[in-house]
């Protein structure tokens, strides 16, 4: 029985398919959306290079507050669906952040969309899906 469940989430359309599909089979699990913010994305938008520490703190700041924002999106469709669901974000490379809190938590199952924000559609499977589903050590559901 699974009783873990963990829901790597952005602001995908396959990230909340993922989503509906861990509400769906999965209410009785512990469900967890975790959110995942890439560092190479806060470095290259500060252009930390030539910028200063301020800069790049205040960059991390506006994507914690738009990682808030989105997992209080997941919260409420979770209440919408009577599932109570825990949220986390972290910053850190996404697949290995994925793979080491399935791992490190005690995660029963990994539920994720096929394609994130990045995914081309004509690609089989996002790099991430990929990644995670090659490295995961408990089953993965890949939701398309």
């Amino acid at each position: 029985m699974v009783s873990r469940v963990l829901v790597p989430f952005d602001d995908s359309d396959r990230s909340m398919d993922a989503l509906e599909f861990a509400l769906e089979e999965y209410p009785s699990a512990r469900l967890t959306a975790l959110h995942v913010i890439d560092p190479s994305e806060i470095y290259a938008a500060t252009g930390l290079e030539t910028g200063s520490l301020s800069n790049y703190e205040r960059i991390r700041d506006e994507h914690e507050t738009e990682a808030e924002n989105l997992l209080e999106t997941a919260r409420r469709r979770a209440a919408d669906a009577d599932v109570e669901l825990e949220t986390e974000y972290v910053i850190g490379d996404v697949s290995e952040t994925i793979v080491d809190y399935a791992e490190d938590r005690g995660v029963d199952h990994v539920v994720l969309g096929s394609h994130g924000r990045t995914g081309a559609s004509r690609i089989l499977l996002g790099s991430i899906a990929e990644t995670v589903a090659r490295r995961s050590p408990v089953p993965v559901t890949i939701v398309r």
